[in-house]
């Protein structure tokens, strides 16, 4: 039972990073072409658009972590407190 512990602890930790990284903006954005710089493709007096709308302000962001952190953690004692009422206790009295 204690390697199924472990085990399961692992796959949890991954899950959660693999998690943690894909929804890190850093992660998600493109990578510019490699001729994206150079002199020749870039025209002169070419109007700047700022996108400001789209995404998801990081008040929500951090409110839906410590939501499925707080299940997690639920799920976790739960199951503990689950398979603790299952063995039996063996105790030597003198």
């Amino acid at each position: 039972m204690n390697h199924f512990r472990r085990i399961l602890a692992a796959v949890i930790t991954l899950a959660s990073a693999v998690l943690a990284m894909a929804t890190t903006s850093a992660f998600t954005r493109t990578l510019p072409s490699p001729d994206c710089c150079t002199s020749s493709n870039r025209v002169a007096d070419a109007p700047v658009t700022v996108i400001t709308a789209g995404g998801m302000p990081g008040w929500q962001i951090t409110l839906i972590a410590l939501g499925a952190a707080l299940v997690a953690a639920i799920a976790a004692v739960t199951l503990d407190r689950a398979l603790a009422t299952r063995r039996s206790v063996s105790s030597t009295t003198a």
